[in-house]
C-alpha cells in the first residue's frame, strides 16, 4: 500500500465513524477558513473580524421600548451572537442561512457578540 494510503484510509474511517453533527461542524469550520474568515474559538473581544457560518436561530427581542434581531452564528468551532438594533426582520435572514460578517467582537454575559455586523448572504451549497 502507498505511503499515503493508509493517511486516506484513517480519514475515511473517522469520518464514517463520526456523528453527523461533529462532521457539519468540521465542514463549517474547514469553510469559513476557506472563505477568508477566522473561527470564532480564536477571536477576541475588540477584534475585528470576519467570520463565516451558518445561521442556528433568529429572534425577535423586544429589549425596554427598542427591538433587536438576534441571531446565533455558528461556524463550526463556536457560536456567536449577532444582534441588530431596532430591526425586527431582515430578508434573508433565517435560520439554515449561511453568511459571512464582518464587525468587532464585543461580549455580553460571557458570550461573543457582533453588534449590527456587516453581512453578506452566502449562496446555498450546489448553487
Amino acid at each position: 500500500m502507498p505511503a499515503n494510503g493508509g493517511g486516506k484510509l484513517s480519514k475515511l474511517v473517522k469520518k464514517l465513524t463520526k456523528d453527523v453533527n461533529e462532521l457539519d461542524a468540521d465542514e463549517l469550520s474547514e469553510n469559513s477558513v476557506a472563505g477568508g474568515a477566522r473561527r470564532a474559538a480564536e477571536c477576541h473581544s475588540g477584534e475585528e473580524v470576519v467570520m463565516l457560518g451558518r445561521l442556528r436561530s433568529v429572534e425577535l427581542q423586544p429589549t425596554n421600548e427598542a427591538a433587536t434581531l438576534e441571531a446565533e452564528l455558528f461556524d463550526g468551532s463556536e457560536g456567536v451572537t449577532l444582534v441588530w438594533l431596532g430591526r425586527r426582520k431582515i430578508p434573508g435572514i433565517e435560520p439554515g442561512r449561511t453568511l459571512k460578517v464582518r464587525g468587532r467582537l464585543a461580549e455580553r454575559d460571557g458570550r461573543k457578540v457582533l453588534y449590527n455586523p456587516y453581512y453578506e448572504l452566502q449562496q446555498p451549497a450546489g448553487q
